[in-house]
């Protein structure tokens, strides 16, 4: 073999190295890249119960946080009835609430009669074997909204340690035997009606970031990684939200956006405010990301007649608002006044932004100028529901509906429903991508799906 030739295989060795290595992880809500992964031919396309998957595991108790990969390592936390019996579940078709916990207590409220155990367990990912779990917290905690859990806020890895954020418990970091390091104690923040959080954290660094938007003090804060220190706190006014910050690194610098009620607010790393933007729905809970270089913000309460999505250039610096009649300025690159979504995140996958509509409705628009590509699409039947947040790879978009149906949809600027894999479990939470895997949990499982 000659030297060039030599040269080459390593070079394409590296390549494949480094590719499956970038792959192997999802350390966060959404991943990295906005709930994009890396194109990989052992992604699956088409799955069912018996269909695709590598294995599944019963999950005890509740919660609808996100599953994180970090290599070997599959973390999720949950709630358990200390009682030792879950309420009963409803058949999925008698299923049209989404309440899966304790009795109501008021509109749109639950509160458990016996306490609680918060968990965090750490699965194998070849075997679904759980490696370990550790109990957080046991309280009778309060009242919470019939959509929400106790658990919502998805952990965040850094590869040598998996932390916990629980809105009613405090901030956790522990290593990946489980060794519990630090824990930092919060009080339990009073939210909307008592609907309960569900905002997760973010890190940079050496630093973890919380955003918690509440009734009592909302406030952003940065915590050490290595201790559980905080490193500093600034106050917010802001009223209950319930969006995840997002860390995003572009060509200026490193800002820390958060989304809420009263608007959008960035933040360098050591929390100086940077540059704001109102007009937003009264209730906020999708999380921003980026691409091509642009932040991507989504706002949609259902009830609102203003549901903003904006998509904004780096480098801006104070009120960078838009006047009434405009949708762009110097550094508001385009904006459309009713295509937010309420529940999921929007996605952008190649030049294409991707709304999904929490009543099944799919819409499509030019990422870079926000001409409408295609109009509103129904992907789904009368009456389904939408909180998973979408996502895409292999030139497909996979949408997630409460019922444990994802619909697949062929990328691009025409709308194709190519096929429906169903689970037949009630699902809310966000799947992880990782080592050519889907991580998908569901009301009472986890499941690892890859092709055969």
């Amino acid at each position: 073999m000659t030297l060039a030739r030599t040269t080459l295989t390593l070079a394409l060795v590296t390549t494949v190295t480094l590719s499956l290595s970038a792959q192997t992880a999802w350390p966060q809500f959404r991943g990295l890249h906005g709930g994009v992964a890396e194109n990989d031919p052992a992604l699956p396309e088409t799955w069912g119960p018996d269909d695709n998957v590598v294995w599944r595991i019963d999950v005890p108790g509740r919660g609808w946080s996100s599953p994180i990969v970090s290599g070997e390592h599959v973390f999720i936390t949950s709630v358990v009835n200390t009682s030792g019996v879950e309420t009963t579940l409803k058949p999925l078709s008698q299923y049209q609430s989404r309440s899966f916990d304790g009795p109501m207590t008021g509109a749109n409220l639950e509160t458990p009669l016996v306490p609680l155990r918060w968990v965090l367990y750490d699965v194998d990912f070849e075997t679904g074997v759980i490696r370990w779990e550790r109990t957080l917290h046991t309280a009778t905690p309060g009242s919470k909204h019939e959509k929400n859990s106790y658990a919502s806020e998805t952990p965040v890895t850094d590869g040598n340690r998996v932390y916990v954020y629980l809105g009613y418990v405090g901030l956790f970091a522990f290593d990946l035997d489980g060794t519990r390091l630090w824990h930092t104690p919060m009080d339990a923040p009073q939210m909307r009606q008592g609907w309960g959080t569900a905002s997760s954290p973010v890190m940079h660094g050496d630093r973890l970031f919380l955003v918690n938007d509440s009734l009592d003090q909302s406030f952003i804060a940065a915590f050490d990684t290595a201790t559980g220190a905080e490193a500093w706190r600034v106050d917010r006014d802001e009223a209950s939200n319930w969006s995840t910050p997002f860390i995003w690194q572009n060509d200026v610098r490193t800002e820390i956006v958060t989304t809420g009620t009263g608007g959008v607010q960035s933040y360098d790393l050591d929390g100086r405010f940077l540059w704001g933007l109102e007009g937003m729905s009264s209730i906020h809970v999708a999380t921003p990301f980026t691409r091509h270089g642009l932040l991507y913000i989504n706002s949609g309460y259902t009830a609102d007649a203003t549901r903003p999505v904006y998509a904004i250039r780096p480098g801006a610096t104070g009120d960078i608002s838009l006047p009434d009649g405009s949708t762009s300025n110097d550094y508001v690159v385009w904006s459309h006044s009713t295509l937010g979504s309420y529940n999921p995140s929007a996605l952008v996958y190649g030049q294409y932004h991707y709304t999904l509509l929490d009543r099944g409705i799919l819409i499509c628009h030019d990422a870079k100028t926000g001409a409408e590509v295609y109009p509103r699409q129904r992907v789904s039947r009368g009456g389904t529901l939408f909180t998973a947040s979408p996502w895409a790879y292999n030139g497909r978009i996979f949408a997630l509906s409460e019922d444990g149906d994802t619909y697949v949809i062929k990328a691009g600027p025409e709308f194709e429903l190519l096929g429906t894999n169903s689970l037949n479990e009630w699902t809310l939470a966000t799947p992880a991508i990782a080592s050519g895997s889907l991580i998908v949990r569901t009301v009472s499982s986890l499941y690892r799906i890859s092709e055969k």
